[in-house]
């Protein structure tokens, strides 16, 4: 179950940060509407992490695409086999 608090819980904000771990961030709202979410360090640095992974990879693919000099795997094979 979520953790949704208002914004002006932060009056007392080690209250709510004792209610930060991993996986379970609490959700700030402000009128009444989701407006933060503070999350736990180490979750951070792993969705950053995630991101960039993801970010690569999607490079990695458009340039895949982009680029006809790459073998189809029928032809790697055919190679490996002139080769044994």
């Amino acid at each position: 179950m979520p953790n949704i608090r208002p914004v002006s819980d932060l009056r007392n904000y080690n209250e709510v940060l004792k209610e930060i771990a991993i996986d379970e961030p609490v959700f700030l709202t402000k009128n009444g509407r989701g407006r933060y979410a503070i999350i736990d360090m180490a979750e951070y640095e792993k969705i950053k992490a995630t991101i960039k992974l993801l970010s690569q990879l999607s490079d990695a693919e458009k340039a895949i695409k982009s680029d006809n000099d790459w073998l189809s795997a029928e032809d790697v094979r055919k190679s490996i086999i002139v080769f044994c």
